[in-house]
C-alpha cells in the first residue's frame, strides 16, 4: 500500500505540523513552557503564608528538608533549604500543624509546583500544646518520669555545674545566690537557651558533665543545674525537646531543673531529680545558708550587664532585619540543587543494576574462552602452516600487491556507487519501471514514485496525482544495470 506524499489538511487532520506566516501561536518547547510557568508563579506568589499539617517530612543527606503541607481538601509539596532548616526552633515531624512562610515556585523535573519555605512556625499555642502533650505521654510511657528514678540532692556539693546562657541574667542570679548562701566552685557550660540549636547544645552539656572523669583538669560536678529565665511557651520550647529530656533522665549526676518562673512547666522538670520554681530557688536548693551578704554592687553590675545585653540584643535584631533583605544564595540554585538530589538517588539505583548486567555478560563471554579450545585451534593452525611450506617473503609480497589492487578497486567502486550519497541523507527517486527521475516535471508526470533511502525504500504518489489503482499500467521497461546505466537482458 502506498503512503501519500502530501495530503490536504483543510479538515484539521494534517500529518505534518506547519506554521503559517503570521501565526501568533508558535509551538514552544517543554523547557520554554516550564520556564514561563516558573516565572509566572514566582512573580505572582513571591511571598505567601500557608497553614497546614506536616506530612512526609524527610531530611536529605544534603541537609535540605522535604515535606508536604495538607488540610482536609488539598496538599502542597514544600522544600526548605539547609540554611533555613538550621534556623528552625523545633524539630519538624509528621502531624504538626505549622504556618510556613516562603514563595511558590515550580519544579520542571516533575511538572509540579511547590513552596520554598523560608520560615516555619508552629500554628499557635494550641498546636504547640498538643505537640507537648503528645511528647509527654510517649516519654511517660517509657518510664522517664517515674518517681522511683529520682535521686536525692547532695547536701553540700563541692562543685556545681550550671547549664545556661553565659550572657543572661540567670547565671548571674544563680552565682549571686550561691555567693550569698554558701560560696561554691561553679562550672558553667555555656549554651543557647532558646531558638535554633538550643536543644542540641543543652543535651550535649548535660551529657558532657556526666562524661567528666573524677580527678581530671576540670572538676566533676556533684550537682547539675539546668536553668533559664521566664518566657512564653515558645521561648521555653528547647526544654521540651525529646533529646534534652532524655539527656537529663540519663545523667549520672543529680539534676535540678530551673526553667522559667514558678508557673512555667516543661518536660525537663519531669525528667529532672528536682524541680525549682525559679533559677534563684535552684541555687537555694543546692546549698544551705551561710551568711547574708550585702548585694548593692552586685545589683548594679547586674543592671549594667542587662543594659549591655539589651543593647546587643537590639543591635542583633537590627542586623537580622537587614540580613533578611539580602537575596538568598539558595534561591539562585534552587532547581539545580533539587535536581542534583534527584539524580543522586537515581545514580545509586542505576549503578547496582549496571553491575549486575556486566557480571552476567562477563560470565557468558568467559564460557567461550576455555584454554582447551584455544590450544586446540592453535595446534590446527600450526599444522596448516607447516603443511604450506611457503617462503614468508614471497607470500607477504604477493599479499601486499593483491591488497593494493583490491584497495584501488574498492576506491573506484565507492566513487562510482550511485547509492553512496544515500548515507549522507540524499534520496534516489525512480519511477515504476526503475528509471531515475532527475526533474520535477518528470516526477509530476508519473503515477507513482519510489524514494530510496539509506535504510530502505518508500513508494509515494505525487501531489495531485491519481492513486496507482486508478491509472492504467504502463509497459514495464527492461531493468537497467546501475553501473553501466544500460538495459539488462532477462
Amino acid at each position: 500500500m502506498s503512503t501519500p506524499f502530501a495530503s490536504d489538511d483543510s479538515d484539521g487532520s494534517a500529518l505534518l505540523a506547519r506554521e503559517a506566516a503570521g501565526d501568533n501561536a508558535p509551538a514552544m518547547s517543554i523547557s520554554e513552557l516550564s520556564q514561563l510557568l516558573k516565572r509566572t508563579v514566582e512573580d505572582r506568589f513571591g511571598f505567601v503564608r500557608v497553614r497546614g499539617e506536616l506530612s512526609g517530612v524527610k531530611r536529605a543527606a544534603s541537609g535540605h528538608l522535604y515535606c508536604s503541607l495538607k488540610d482536609e481538601n488539598a496538599r502542597l509539596d514544600g522544600v526548605m533549604w539547609r540554611g533555613s532548616v538550621q534556623r528552625l526552633g523545633f524539630a519538624p515531624a509528621d502531624g504538626i500543624e505549622v504556618i510556613a512562610t516562603g514563595k511558590l515556585t515550580t519544579y520542571p523535573g516533575r511538572s509540579n509546583y511547590q513552596i520554598v519555605i523560608e520560615r516555619m512556625e508552629i500554628a499557635g499555642e494550641g498546636a504547640l500544646l498538643a505537640l507537648l502533650e503528645k511528647t509527654k505521654a510517649r516519654l511517660a510511657a517509657e518510664g522517664l518520669f517515674d518517681a522511683g528514678r529520682k535521686r536525692a540532692i547532695p547536701y553540700l556539693p563541692r562543685v556545681i555545674g550550671v547549664v545556661t546562657s553565659p550572657t543572661g541574667a540567670v547565671i548571674r542570679d544563680i552565682l549571686h545566690r550561691l555567693r550569698d548562701r554558701f560560696p561554691s566552685h561553679v562550672v558553667v557550660w555555656p549554651v543557647l537557651v532558646q531558638g535554633q540549636g538550643a536543644a542540641p547544645q543543652i543535651a550535649a552539656a548535660v551529657r558532657g558533665f556526666s562524661d567528666i572523669a573524677p580527678g581530671g583538669a576540670v572538676p566533676r560536678p556533684d550537682l547539675v543545674i539546668v536553668a533559664r529565665g521566664g518566657g512564653s511557651i515558645e521561648d521555653l520550647w528547647a526544654f521540651n525537646e525529646e533529646e534534652v529530656v532524655r539527656a537529663i533522665a540519663a545523667s549520672t549526676i543529680p539534676v535540678i531543673s530551673a526553667v522559667g518562673h514558678e508557673t512555667d512547666t516543661t518536660l525537663a522538670d519531669f525528667a529532672a531529680d528536682r524541680r525549682a520554681p525559679t533559677p534563684t530557688a535552684a541555687a537555694e536548693m543546692a546549698v544551705p545558708v551561710r551568711a547574708e551578704l550585702a548585694g548593692t554592687l552586685a545589683d548594679l553590675e547586674a543592671r549594667r550587664q542587662r543594659a549591655i545585653g539589651r543593647h546587643l540584643t537590639q543591635a542583633r535584631e537590627r542586623l537580622d532585619q537587614r540580613a533578611r533583605r539580602l537575596p538568598q544564595p539558595q534561591a539562585l540554585l534552587a532547581a539545580q540543587v533539587q535536581r542534583l538530589d534527584d539524580w543522586g538517588d537515581r545514580l545509586r539505583r542505576s549503578l547496582g543494576h549496571r553491575t549486575e548486567l556486566a557480571a552476567a555478560q562477563l560470565a557468558r563471554y568467559a564460557g567461550a574462552l576455555r584454554p582447551a579450545l584455544l590450544e586446540a585451534r592453535l595446534r590446527r593452525e600450526r599444522e596448516r602452516l607447516s603443511a604450506l611450506r611457503l617462503r614468508p617473503e614471497a607470500v607477504l609480497q604477493r599479499i601486499e600487491s593483491a591488497r593494493g589492487r583490491v584497495d584501488a578497486l574498492d576506491r573506484l567502486r565507492r566513487s562510482l556507487d550511485p547509492e553512496a550519497p544515500l548515507q549522507r541523507g540524499y534520496v534516489l527517486v525512480t519511477d515504476a519501471a526503475g528509471r531515475v527521475i532527475k526533474t520535477r516535471a518528470a516526477a509530476a508526470g508519473e503515477s507513482e514514485l519510489t524514494l530510496k533511502f539509506a535504510d530502505g525504500s518508500l513508494t509515494v504518489v505525487p501531489a495531485g496525482g491519481e492513486p496507482v489503482a486508478h491509472r492504467p499500467a504502463k509497459p514495464r521497461a527492461a531493468p537497467v544495470d546501475k553501473a553501466s546505466q544500460q538495459p539488462k537482458l532477462l
